[in-house]
């Protein structure tokens, strides 16, 4: 079976649709949750090609850090997080492990 970047990219970006107001991600937890965990830079070039209707925001590195913040330019990311109730310092989401949302956890897996 062949990799399809086309399919992929739709489908990093219907996970991303799925998370949560108030919770993040990571680019690794998408990767995984489409089985394809040695494509998790793919993941962030995706998030910073995004449509507008895709969360991107709510995607963060595997530590909380917001390192797709200088494609929403100054501190937008920020304030997107924090309109969504998420508290950010220096760059990072406290209290990661708590607002973390793991795709594979919630998703239907067929």
């Amino acid at each position: 079976m062949t990799f399809n970047k086309e399919q992929f990219i739709i489908d990093i970006y219907a996970v991303t649709r799925l998370i949560p107001v108030g919770r993040v991600t990571s680019y690794g937890a998408i990767a995984r949750s489409l089985e394809q965990s040695r494509r998790v830079r793919m993941v962030g070039w995706a998030m910073n090609q995004s449509p507008e209707d895709v969360p991107a925001h709510r995607v963060v590195n595997r530590n909380g850090l917001l390192t797709g913040r200088q494609f929403f330019g100054g501190t937008r990311m920020q304030d997107l997080l924090q309109s969504e109730g998420l508290e950010v310092e220096k760059n990072k989401v406290k209290n990661f492990k708590k607002v973390f949302w793991d795709p594979l956890e919630d998703m239907e897996v067929e």
